[in-house]
């Protein structure tokens, strides 16, 4: 299939409405801003006549399914996006088009700000391709509004050509996934699908069914604070201790220096004053047992300082986030096998890669419903310099419909 009727349009409109989540917010959805676009996704998937619409009051996800035409049992399959985006600046999106792309340099709208083929080497790929782009004061959206339109213009290809072949499909579009907490309210139940992918990774053939394990780390410092002049004996620096604890970590292990199944500590901010401070971490890593001593080093240096004075100067809090979902998928690999042989039939050469990241599909995975991740076409996303192709959009759709009509060999 080489277009699909309204598909620019509809992901246009989509990038348009401001969704970012919250992350200071207890609400499901995190913001109202989702609330309002979820609705609107119901409305519109109703209109195209899928069935049991419905938005899950546990998790915020509005599901929806397609029903089989075949006869005989298959596996029902999910297809999985997430509508908020993330925290970089979401208002006034206006994008913009670029057809043909003719491989220079791209000026986003009318800011400072441009596309240049020797700083985004990704821009050689498309030239020949319609790329929608920022103008330089916004993201885009892409992540993950390609998934949705995807997903969306894919169910509607199938409803308008029931000669194609399916099985049922059910598809979930949910809240707060930049956030970290879209997945952990998740209703397996209620989704009752036997496999799925969430439709959120990148560049054409990415096909991702490993990811990190993931877990944050803060920490509480509380220091004696008095006037420098008398310091000596009686001071301790909140912010000196931070220090000290930072320069314990590996040097090496940081996301900068760091690829491939490397993990790392990552300190994410940074504040406070000599008389109580905060660090922020993400902690990373691809294999469990190293994960596990990630977590016990930073234990082992919070004890080794709180004993060096009276009292317990650090209060740290560990809380993991996610696991690496190979653990699960690699105890069956028919939902990565179907696909990669997707992928071959429509002429793509599937890229499979640890993910240096994790998606909504590594709780999901844990929780039942074996989801690897798929590609949605997205580059150089959360800022300003995002772009997505329309006719890696379009290979997106057809692998969709291309996973669905090759379940139906099974029967």
């Amino acid at each position: 299939m080489n277009s699909y009727n309204d598909m620019l349009n509809r992901f246009l409109k989509y990038v348009k409405i401001n969704t970012q989540s919250d992350e200071q917010s207890e609400s499901i959805p995190s913001s109202k801003r989702e609330v309002i676009f979820i609705d609107m996704l119901k409305d519109e998937l109703t209109s195209i006549g899928l069935d049991n619409v419905r938005i899950n009051s546990q998790s915020g996800y509005l599901f929806a399914n397609l029903p089989s035409n075949v006869e005989g049992y298959l596996p029902k399959i999910g297809f999985i996006a997430h509508v908020d985006t993330a925290d970089f600046n979401s208002e006034n999106i206006n994008p913009q088009v670029i057809e043909r792309y003719d491989g220079n340099v791209i000026k986003l709208g009318t800011s400072e700000y441009r596309l240049d083929p020797q700083v985004f080497k990704s821009l050689n790929k498309y030239v020949g391709d319609t790329l929608i782009t920022t103008d330089g004061n916004t993201l885009l959206g892409a992540d993950d509004k390609a998934g949705v339109t995807e997903i969306i213009t894919a169910v509607q290809y199938l409803i308008d050509h029931p000669e194609v072949p399916h099985g049922e499909i059910i598809i979930g579009f949910g809240p707060d996934e930049e956030i970290g907490t879209g997945a952990d309210h998740f209703d397996v139940q209620d989704f009752n699908a036997d496999i799925a992918y969430t439709v959120d990774g990148g560049p054409l053939g990415d096909l991702q069914y490993e990811t990190f394990n993931a877990a944050s780390a803060k920490l509480v410092i509380s220091g004696t604070d008095v006037h420098p002049a008398e310091a000596k004996g009686i001071m301790v620096n909140a912010l000196q201790l931070g220090m000290d604890f930072h320069n314990q970590l590996p040097k090496h292990d940081r996301p900068e220096l760091t690829d491939g199944r490397e993990g790392f500590f990552f300190l994410t901010d940074m504040h406070g004053t000599p008389d109580q401070a905060v660090l922020n971490y993400i902690i990373r890593d691809h294999d469990r047992d190293a994960f596990e001593s990630r977590k016990q080093l930073f234990q082992g240096i919070v004890n080794t300082i709180n004993a060096q004075y009276s009292g317990q100067r650090i209060q740290l809090t560990l809380k993991d986030q996610y696991y690496n979902m190979a653990e699960v998928i690699k105890k069956d690999m028919t939902v990565v096998d179907l696909a990669k042989q997707a992928m071959l039939n429509l002429d793509i050469k599937p890229n499979i890669f640890p993910v240096r990241g994790g998606t909504d599909g590594s709780k999901i995975s844990f929780m039942g419903i074996p989801t690897p991740n798929l590609f949605a076409g997205g580059e150089n996303m959360h800022g300003r310099f995002e772009y997505v192709s329309l006719q890696t959009m379009e290979k997106a759709v057809d692998l969709i419909i291309e996973v669905a009509k090759l379940n139906t060999k099974n029967i």
